[in-house]
């Protein structure tokens, strides 16, 4: 008779048997980031991540070596370096240390200045409000905030003088170079409806500006502590229009933290597209919104980079802007760059989320790029993702069931004292939820296995998903080799959207393992429901 499951069996208490290759997870590995980075002493601060539950022990000896607690949420602290490398030995000793990552600088994400400018204060030249439908739209009144983190706003310009629900969360400098580019992006958002120049897409949106440039150079820590800062003005929508080719985990879980909060994240892909689209962070990070730029044909522009994590599209090319006056006599430019493309992303979800306001930022995220204008074949690609941003089909999107627990890519998302003090709960019963191969490529899930009883995980999936139950003292469900062979107790991986199911037996003792759901390698996206029963013997 034909077998229609493979059930995988093992005891807690034992190693894992001996299996063929483990599938290819599409992800990667969520963890601190342990070293001492060897050149650490060239840059001016260290970023010092403490232990959750022990780490703020040490607040008073920390602020005595002239550190600054910049996200509390994940312990991360701002320190001079030097006296970093001194503290280090003891902070080590002590257990308390998780990750040191230098502070080091980003990229305000505009692409090489155009030729021609706005000279015209009144300039009303903004092909963009047609290209993304708010030509026919009403924008509403403030409601969801949109925290701008990048370089200082001129808030005395015209554009923003005397504009209301306009918010700075930290001084504001926009004297060096580069510093135009706050003003040029906020304006993006919220220049008001007042007859001065331009037009921003949420013209009465709630805007929040924070200043990651305070010394006149946009960094890592400069940004973490705007992140942090808009959490704890609560949930809304945060524009980053930065980014740099390093993988920073610290920044990673920044990002990952706001979104847990219940904030949505937009991103700037970057304007590498000559130089090959090498990966930018934060854009290339899981549950971050990835925004390209098109042009006036509804192309993708010729700096906009691709990227496998491209979520969907803006207008970014001779993009009209307001600038300091200082710089700019007439206060207005024309500015090309993927970071007027994610404003237009932010200002339009932040509208939307204010007309829908039941929509959590799971549900949100794929409204605003599930309903966006395709322009060119169809499905998702690297250019533009899911198409063009279009306000007003955003508006009337069905939005999917919100998909529960995120960010829950690893282990380390989701245990206690991980990236959060409690972790996500256990799971019991049965949920559904969805995979995507940039955005969300993994969900692992708590479970628990009672003493001397067993945990049925039954996985049913529209395309194909594999399954896998890790151990308790699991660091990464990316684990290989030696560390996969002591931890892995259980998969199940079949072709097709065929169930998996995979039973773990209990020993002496009850205790918690990890259940991990992961996309095949050559699926895109994927929904499924997992049963999670517990049950004792």
């Amino acid at each position: 008779m034909r077998r229609l499951l493979v059930i995988a069996i093992v005891l807690v208490a034992c190693a894992a048997p001996a299996r063929a290759a483990l599938p290819l997870h599409a992800g990667r590995p969520v963890v601190p980031d342990t070293r001492t980075p060897q050149r650490l002493l060239d840059y001016r601060h260290a970023l010092v991540g403490l232990d959750l539950v022990r780490g703020p022990g040490a607040a008073f000896a920390m602020r005595q070596a002239g550190g600054r607690l910049i996200d509390p949420q994940i312990q991360l602290w701002s320190v001079p370096s030097r006296t970093t490398t001194r503290m280090l030995p003891g902070l080590r000793a002590a257990g308390l240390v998780r990750s040191v990552t230098p502070d080091l600088p980003l990229r305000p994400l505009r692409a090489a200045r155009s030729l021609s400018f706005c000279t015209d204060p009144l300039c009303t030249q903004e092909w963009w409000i047609h290209a993304v439908g708010a030509d026919v739209w009403t924008p509403p009144g403030p409601g969801a905030p949109v925290t701008m983190i990048d370089s200082g706003v001129d808030v005395s310009h015209p554009e923003f003088a005397g504009r209301l629900n306009t918010t700075t969360l930290n001084t504001q400098t926009f004297t060096g170079e580069d510093e135009e580019h706050g003003t040029a992006t906020a304006s993006v958002v919220g220049a008001p409806q007042n007859a001065t120049g331009i037009e921003g897409i949420y013209p009465q949106g709630k805007l929040q500006i924070w200043d990651a440039s305070p010394a006149g150079l946009l960094t890592v820590g400069g940004e973490i502590d705007g992140l942090s800062t808009a959490v704890r003005h609560g949930r809304g929508v945060i524009n980053l229009s930065l980014g740099g080719f390093d993988r920073i985990a610290i920044e990673e879980h920044a990002i990952l933290a706001a979104f847990g909060a219940g904030s949505l994240v937009v991103a700037s892909a970057g304007n590498d597209r000559q130089q090959h689209s090498p990966p930018s962070f934060p854009a290339s990070f899981a549950h971050v919104l990835t925004i390209g730029a098109t042009d006036e044909s509804n192309r993708a522009t010729y700096f906009s980079s691709s990227s496998p994590d491209m979520d969907l599209a803006a207008p970014g090319q001779d993009m009209i802007v307001a600038v300091p006056t200082t710089l700019n006599a007439s206060g207005y430019e024309l500015l090309d760059g993927t970071s007027f493309s994610a404003p237009l992303v932010s200002g339009a979800s932040a509208a939307v989320w204010t007309l829908r306001p039941t929509l959590t930022n799971t549900q949100l995220f794929e409204v605003m790029r599930r309903s966006a204008h395709q322009v060119s074949g169809r499905g998702w690609n690297r250019n533009t993702g899911y198409g063009i941003l279009d306000v007003n089909a955003a508006l009337a999107h069905k939005a999917p069931a919100a998909d529960p627990q995120e960010p829950n890519e690893d282990v380390y998302l989701v245990k206690p004292n991980g990236i959060f003090k409690g972790g996500h709960p256990r799971v019991r019963g049965a949920l559904a939820a969805h995979l995507e191969q940039g955005d969300d490529p993994e969900d692992v899930y708590r479970a628990y296995v009672p003493a001397h009883g067993r945990l049925i995980v039954t996985l049913r999936p529209s395309a194909n998903v594999n399954l896998e139950v890790w151990g308790s003292r699991t660091r990464t469900v990316f684990e290989r080799g030696a560390a996969a062979k002591r931890d892995l107790l259980g998969m199940s991986a079949h072709r097709g959207a065929r169930t998996e199911r995979v039973i773990v037996h209990g020993g002496g003792a009850g205790q918690y393992v990890y259940v991990d759901a992961f996309l095949a390698k050559t699926v895109r996206d994927a929904g499924y429901t997992l049963s999670v029963v517990s049950a004792r013997r």
